[in-house]
């Protein structure tokens, strides 16, 4: 298994490799640039062609992408032009909001995605099985800042029960440990903190989570309709045992392998899909910060978070291959 993980890892490389190259390609053929967007409408042409000088931004373009490729192998990714730090720093600073963000997301719509699924494959044609099927298409189909706009509008502005926007209430003084708001208030003791952040992070992960929970719910539904017709599934009932033992214990643990996956695959797209929502809920992850990047030319910005997204997506990839191992021992890694 180790010698598995490496090699994808390894593997990894040329993608990474590749999808820079995409992207530092793309922002060349751009309108704008970066010192045109970040600096005074006034400034001279000399000024201009010094900051030029300073980003490096008077090279040629392959001369700036190797550049930029041989910073990156000691994990520079060089300075943001517009926040003038370095980007790993602002990415490592904003990162931890996007995944906690990804996280609750993930969780609500397997809570909810998954029963629903596994109820309506064991009533096929039934009120249920019709219900579930209305709600998860309704969820797959709706785009998120809609879902966002009506939620502020009915939770934030009319009956005043969660916030509209951010990470957590103004003022909290919390001490940063771990980047992650809802544990750092718990390894504080911080109460009043915990369920401050839990407050502002509900609409957001219900906006996130909602096509998510009918993809789950579909994918769930067929998996465990298609085990159900196993032969398996009719000794059991030929063995006497009950209806709810053979389909949670036999059908849905059979099924769970391609749910698992498709769970993997919904989390490294809600990180990527985050950028709406966060935009929507004023939420201050990566997401937020890459459209912000884009709006300015931050070209080593916009770079490192789209590298970030992607080795994150190839990540939990492999921790799903890996997990199928746990999941049926039939399955074996090579």
């Amino acid at each position: 298994m180790l010698l598995y993980a490496t090699r994808r890892l390894i593997g990894a490389i040329p993608v990474l490799i590749v999808v820079a190259a995409v992207v530092f390609t793309l922002m060349q053929f751009a309108p704008g640039d970066a010192v045109s967007m970040l600096i005074s409408d006034e400034a001279s042409d000399a000024d201009k062609a010094r900051i030029r000088e300073a980003w490096g931004l008077d090279d040629p373009p392959p001369i700036q992408f190797m550049n930029f490729l041989g910073n990156a192998v000691t994990g520079d990714f060089g300075t943001s032009f517009k926040y003038k730090v370095p980007v790993m720093e602002l990415v490592f600073e904003r990162l931890p909001a996007t995944i906690e963000l990804a996280l609750a997301a993930t969780l609500i719509a397997v809570m909810i995605g998954i029963p629903m699924g596994v109820l309506a494959a064991a009533r096929p044609g039934s009120f249920w099985d019709s219900l579930a099927s209305a709600l998860s298409f309704a969820g797959i189909s709706m785009p998120n800042f809609w879902i966002g706009i009506l939620l502020i509008l009915l939770f934030a502005g009319h009956w005043h029960l969660l916030p509209s926007g951010g990470r957590a209430p103004w003022g909290m003084g919390l001490e940063t440990i771990t980047g992650f708001l809802l544990l750092d208030a718990l390894l504080q003791g911080r109460m009043d903190a915990f369920f401050g952040g839990l407050k502002h992070l509900t609409l957001p992960a219900l906006v996130l989570g909602t096509n998510m929970t009918g993809i789950i719910t579909q994918l769930t539904r067929a998996s465990v309709q298609e085990a159900l017709q196993e032969d398996y599934v009719m000794t059991a009932r030929a063995k006497g045992l009950g209806r709810m033992r053979i389909l949670w214990r036999h059908a849905f643990r059979n099924a769970l392998v391609g749910v698992v996956t498709i769970i993997g695959l919904e989390f490294g797209a809600l990180l990527s899909g985050a950028m709406i929502v966060e935009t929507v809920f004023a939420w201050p992850g990566i997401g937020s910060l890459l459209i912000q990047g884009i709006s300015s030319r931050d070209y080593p910005l916009i770079i490192g978070l789209v590298l970030t997204y992607t080795a994150i997506f190839i990540l939990v990839n492999l921790l799903i291959d890996l997990l199928y191992t746990l999941i049926d021992p039939r399955i074996r890694i090579n």
